[in-house]
C-alpha cells in the first residue's frame, strides 16, 4: 500500500480508503452484510487505514456495518470519516440539507453510536446549507473538536468560495469532491486545496464501476438506482464515450496483465492533489484486486496516453 501525508491534519493516509456509500443497500443494488464486513477487513488487512461513512448511506446500515466491521480492529490502526447535514425529509422522500449547530450535535451522537467508536477522525459537512450561516456550522464543528468527539474538519461538495468563507472561522482540513477519469471538473479546486493543506479524499473513484471495466453494455439497473440517477456515466453520449476510453484502458491493463480497475486507480491516485480515492468495496477478493493496484505504478508516457485520450473523447 501506498501512502500520503495530509497536511492540515498532518496524518499519514493510505492511497486507497474504504468507500461505503453502495453498502448502505439504499438504490444501490443488493448487499451482502457478513461479505461487506469481512470485505472492509481484508482491505484493512493489506494496508488501508481510512474507511468513510455518512448516516445517510442507508439510514445508518452503512455505519452500523462499518461499526461492526472495525469491532476486532484496534482503534487506533484505522481513520474513521463520516459526515452530518443531509437529513431525511419524509415529505419529499429525499433528504434536506440541514448543517445547523443543532443538527451537528445531534447527528454526532448517532453517527458514534452507529459506529460503536468514542470519537470520529474526520467530520465532514456533506453539502453546503445555504440556509444556515457557516459561521454557526462551523462554530459547531470547533466545538466538538473541543469536546473531543471529532478530531478533523472536512467539507463536501463545497465550491472554493464556500471553502474560503468556512475558513474565516475554522481551519478546513480535507475536503471531498467527486473525481476520476470520467469526472474531473474540480481538479483545480483540489489543487487550490492542495497549496493550502486541505487535502482531498476522492469519491466516485471508480466513475460509479464503469471504469472497472464490468459494463460493456449499458446495464439493466433498477429504476432510482443511483448509479442511473446521481451520475452520468451510464447515459449517452458519455457511455460510448467511456467505451471507446476503456479499449485504451485495456490496452494498457494487458502491458501490466491487470484488471481495468487498477488503471484507473493509479491514474486517480498517482496525481498530487489526490489525497486518497475512496472505492467500494463487497467481498475479500474485491478488496484484493483494489489493492494489488498499490503494488506498481503507470509510467509518465503512459498517463499522458490516458490524458490525451480523456481529451481526444472530451472527457
Amino acid at each position: 500500500m501506498r501512502y500520503k501525508h495530509f497536511k492540515n491534519a498532518d496524518v499519514k493516509v493510505s492511497c486507497l480508503a474504504v468507500g461505503t456509500w453502495a453498502i448502505g443497500g439504499k438504490n444501490y443494488g443488493p448487499v451482502d452484510r457478513e461479505g461487506s464486513i469481512r470485505a472492509i477487513r481484508r482491505m484493512v488487512d493489506l494496508g488501508v487505514n481510512l474507511i468513510d461513512t455518512a448516516p445517510c448511506y442507508g439510514n445508518g446500515t452503512a455505519e452500523k456495518i462499518v461499526g461492526e466491521a472495525i469491532r476486532t480492529i484496534p482503534r487506533d490502526k484505522i481513520l474513521l470519516s463520516t459526515k452530518f447535514g443531509l437529513v431525511p425529509d419524509v415529505f419529499k422522500g429525499d433528504f434536506r440539507k440541514e448543517a445547523t449547530y443543532k443538527n451537528a450535535m445531534r447527528e454526532v451522537e448517532s453517527s458514534l453510536m452507529n459506529l460503536d467508536t468514542d470519537y470520529i477522525d474526520f467530520y465532514f459537512v456533506h453539502w453546503p446549507d445555504v440556509n444556515t450561516p457557516i459561521c454557526e456550522t462551523m462554530s459547531a464543528l470547533a466545538d466538538l473538536k473541543r469536546m473531543g468527539k471529532i478530531r478533523y474538519v472536512g467539507v463536501s461538495n463545497f465550491t472554493q468560495e464556500q471553502i474560503e468563507e468556512a475558513e474565516k472561522y475554522l481551519t478546513v482540513d480535507v475536503q471531498q469532491p467527486p473525481f476520476s477519469m470520467v469526472e474531473r471538473q474540480y481538479e483545480q479546486l483540489m489543487s487550490w486545496g492542495a497549496s493550502r493543506g486541505i487535502d482531498s479524499m476522492t469519491y466516485g473513484s471508480m466513475g460509479a464501476g464503469i471504469l472497472s471495466g464490468k459494463y460493456r453494455d449499458t446495464p439493466d439497473f433498477e429504476p432510482g438506482d443511483l448509479r442511473l440517477t446521481f451520475y452520468d456515466y451510464f447515459r449517452e453520449p458519455k457511455f460510448s464515450k467511456i467505451q471507446e476510453l476503456l479499449k485504451t484502458m485495456d490496452e494498457i491493463a494487458g502491458e501490466h496483465n491487470c484488471p481495468v480497475s487498477q488503471v484507473a486507480l493509479n491514474w486517480s491516485t498517482q496525481k498530487d492533489f489526490v489525497g486518497t480515492a475512496l472505492v467500494g468495496v463487497r467481498s475479500e477478493a474485491h478488496a484484493d484486486e483494489n489493492c494489488v493496484a498499490f503494488e506498481w505504478e503507470l509510467s509518465e508516457a503512459e498517463i499522458l496516453r490516458l490524458d490525451n485520450e480523456l481529451e481526444r473523447l472530451g472527457l
